[in-house]
């Protein structure tokens, strides 16, 4: 009797130090395929960009969340940052605006420590209109955002994470549009063409710098349910696409916003270059 007792106890004790040993290994290898720091969201106030910043904060990032107008829909990502116990701060400026861009850069490392991470969310589609009644002003607008002022922040990103500039390393991950490939016909031509741009840029920028210990991606994101459709003029827009789409919705924010951080995770390590679409098949 005696002794069945003390193998049952000994059974115990060794199931209770296999589920010990397993927690930490599952733990320490979680760990190890996070990379967390400080990480600027562009345009991380609304849509993908607030979605991404929430979804960051879960894995343990430090978030500067970027708006350009709205400081209370900014102010309410924060507070939804802060209660995961990460920090945050928001920080107005126009990503059109080269000493925007930099204020933006030098005020996520005063108050969060040294840049890991960046997402270029912010970006237009501009108002939709056929190509023979565009006009310069429209043309300059999309592009000016979507892709001079991404390749700035691009840049100022390099500039501090680069280990050839004295960095720790760390991830880009850009938003990019199913657009690239579908060319907006009839809608925005001018908006697929600049996330067309986009894509080639990444694919440049991932070659020119991942020697040097940053990482740079991209996800390409379908027909999302964002207030995007309705800043364009078409506010019924994605719910019209859903016949056009293989899974036969449209997509959430936090859809894309989980690729996203993915990427910026240990776990995408090994991409560079990669353009993820997270279209729904279409």
């Amino acid at each position: 009797m005696r002794s069945f007792a003390f193998k049952l106890f000994l059974q115990v004790i060794l199931w209770h130090l296999f589920l010990f040993l397993s927690g930490l290994v599952s733990a320490t290898w979680k760990g190890n395929r996070q990379m967390t720091g400080a990480l600027i969201v562009s345009g991380g106030s609304r849509g993908i960009g607030a979605a991404t910043a929430i979804c960051a904060a879960r894995e343990g990032w430090d978030v500067a969340i970027n708006y350009a107008r709205d400081e209370n829909a900014a102010t309410s990502v924060a507070d939804q940052v802060r209660s995961l116990g990460r920090r945050a701060i928001i920080v107005k400026g126009d990503m059109c605006n080269e000493e925007d861009i930099q204020r933006l850069f030098n005020d996520t490392e005063k108050e969060l420590g040294p840049l890991k991470g960046l997402v270029t969310s912010a970006g237009t589609t501009g108002k939709t209109v056929r190509i023979e009644d565009i006009t310069v002003e429209a043309i300059n607008t999309v592009m000016q955002l979507n892709v001079v002022g991404l390749m700035l922040c691009c840049r100022e990103a390099v500039r501090r994470m680069s280990t050839k500039n004295g960095g720790g390393g760390g991830s880009i991950v850009n938003l990019g549009s199913a657009a690239s490939r579908l060319g907006g016909p009839n809608e925005f031509v001018h908006y697929a063409t600049s996330k067309g741009a986009v894509d080639s840029f990444t694919l440049g920028l991932a070659r020119e710098v991942a020697a040097e210990g940053v990482i740079v991606n991209a996800v390409s994101p379908g027909m999302i349910d964002t207030e995007i459709h309705a800043s364009a003029g078409l506010p019924n827009r994605a719910v019209e696409a859903v016949p056009g789409i293989p899974i036969r919705r449209v997509g959430q924010p936090e859809e894309v916003a989980e690729a996203i951080v993915w990427l910026l995770s240990k776990g995408a390590s090994y991409c560079a270059g990669a353009i993820i679409p997270v279209t729904g098949g279409r």
